[in-house]
């Protein structure tokens, strides 16, 4: 299996343009973040998990030609705003596209993307098959597919686990049932916001002691906002199984 971290950010404390603040003026590219989602390539399959606002810009930057499915973790724009662009692979490889998502989340797209699911009487629209998952695991051609449900706030949005490794974003509480599906994760990618507290997301402190709950062999902390601080200052403070991700970011595992 290999991962791409196409974007590590968020829209949450979005900075003002010219603020001027210690990452935003950064020279490091690994503090250059696009909204978060990651390309998965396994057994000969390529996927990608959400389609935030910078999809297009980010399989271009990566060279991504193939895309065989869609894995939506929720409905949230940041996570979904680039499912136009599909349109692109659609044309390239003459099929529709298989988007997965639970019921809440697909029936979001439909209302963001009313034009993609009404009438196709409009040459080039967008092609996207719908497929509805819960937290039961599925087959994905030749993958299984088990969902992990998690907690944005008071929110269900779902991350997901292939072979040994687990993809968790936007979350702040793991539930026990789900803990126990985390076993046995040897690649673990979870969200870790900022320093401070948060409503609906883990903070670097919550995300490194789930970390030490799971217990994978490493883990990748993404959807981080420029609060949390410059990338080779913080990664200084990780113990040495635990880094930060950054755009571009490529695992072999």
């Amino acid at each position: 299996m290999k991962i791409t971290f196409l974007g590590t950010g968020t829209s949450q404390g979005v900075p003002v343009i010219g603020c001027g603040c210690a990452v935003c003026s950064s020279l490091d590219f690994r503090d250059k973040r696009l909204r978060t989602s990651v390309h998965l390539a396994v057994d000969n399959l390529s996927l990608l998990i959400d389609t935030g606002p910078d999809f297009r810009q980010q399989v271009l930057r990566e060279n991504i030609n193939q895309l065989d499915g869609i894995l939506f973790t929720h409905a949230h724009r940041d996570h979904t705003a680039g499912l136009d662009d599909v349109r692109a692979f659609n044309f390239m490889q003459r099929m529709s596209m298989p988007v997965y998502g639970t019921a809440i989340t697909l029936q979001q797209l439909k209302n963001d993307f009313a034009y993609i699911f009404g009438p196709k009487d409009y040459p080039g629209l967008p092609q996207v098959d719908l497929h509805e998952i819960d937290t039961e695991p599925f087959r994905f051609q030749s993958i299984t597919v088990t969902p992990l449900l998690v907690y944005h706030f008071k929110m269900p949005v779902l991350g997901f686990r292939m072979h040994n490794f687990s993809y968790i974003t936007d979350c702040n509480h793991i539930p026990e049932e789900t803990l126990q599906k985390l076993q046995g994760t040897e690649t673990l990618v979870l969200n870790a916001l900022q320093r401070e507290q948060h409503i609906s997301h883990f903070n670097l402190e919550e995300a490194i002691r789930m970390v030490e709950i799971i217990k994978p062999r490493q883990a990748y902390f993404t959807h981080i906002s420029h609060k949390l601080g410059l990338h080779a200052e913080v990664q200084k403070e990780l113990p040495s199984h635990i880094h930060l991700a950054y755009d571009g970011l490529r695992l072999s595992l």
